[in-house]
């Protein structure tokens, strides 16, 4: 059996999950405030936090979801900046398709 990080032993407390969501929407909302400032702020916090949430609540996973089947846009820009498994795998497909079709 692998051994777990302390993180990971740390999530599997429900406390633990319930503090890291509220710390990721509490750093979504200093993003937005300090996004007219200059500098890169909001886009450094802002993926931090919304990682968090999603890591941490299968609430904000079903609403993220439905964000990105509404605007793929947007959601795959989210998940390149976050770099999600799931961009890495969908830029990979891509590939995949180009190459099959000029084929």
């Amino acid at each position: 059996m692998a051994k777990r990080s302390l993180y990971q032993r740390m999530r599997l407390n429900a406390q633990v999950r319930t503090a890291l969501f509220c710390l990721g929407v509490l750093l979504m909302i200093v993003a937005v405030i300090i996004g007219p400032l200059p500098g890169p702020g909001f886009l450094i916090v802002f993926p931090i936090g919304l990682m968090l949430c999603l890591q941490n609540s299968a609430w904000a996973k079903r609403r993220y979801v439905l964000f990105k089947r509404r605007h793929p846009r947007y959601g795959d820009r989210a998940d390149r900046i976050m770099r999600r498994v799931s961009a890495a795998r969908r830029r990979a497909r891509e590939r995949i398709e180009r190459a099959l079709d000029d084929d």
